[in-house]
């Protein structure tokens, strides 16, 4: 039992976080493209994706595994693109720390999405079974280049600032 959930309702719960997390991260970062705020979506994204970081520490286990790392690693990043949003309301360089912490939070989540689903997905589970096939390497490193692409776009673009009112 974690939080009074079954492990199987828990982990349940801990998706479909995740899911809200990254199809609002994908809404605020295409806005990012045109200079929208979206501050409704914005906040869902941010709020979603501290709590998949959160959530996965509540599952049992002690020791510190790679999706704990990337919860504390998420987190991390996160604090300074929340206080540059909130607090610093994008002024400066905050804009920036914001918008890269934004899309590189969305990217983990999808990084951890294309690592589950190898994992998860049945006729996925035979193409990269320990996760260091070409298919599953082939894809992590497509997903990179996306957004990779993405950051440098929402970088360029993102000037809220600009938009009129």
């Amino acid at each position: 039992m974690i939080l009074g959930l079954s492990v199987a309702n828990f982990t349940l719960l801990h998706v479909i976080i995740s899911l809200v997390g990254i199809v609002s991260g994908l809404v605020v970062l295409f806005g990012m493209f045109g200079a929208h705020r979206l501050p409704g979506w914005t906040a869902l994204f941010l709020l979603t994706t501290i709590l998949t970081s959160v959530t996965g520490f509540l599952f049992p286990g002690t020791t510190l595994t790679p999706a704990r790392i990337f919860g504390i690693i998420s987190l991390v990043i996160l604090l300074p693109t929340v206080i540059g949003l909130y607090v610093f309301h994008l002024h400066g360089l905050w804009r920036w720390i914001y918008t890269g912490g934004a899309v590189i939070a969305l990217y983990l989540n999808v990084f951890v999405l294309v690592v589950q689903s190898f994992a998860k997905i049945p006729f996925l589970q035979p193409l990269a079974p320990t996760q260091s096939e070409p298919p599953f390497l082939i894809t992590e490193a497509v997903v990179l280049a996306i957004f990779v692409v993405f950051g440098i776009l929402a970088l360029v673009r993102f000037h809220p600032e600009r938009k009129p009112a």
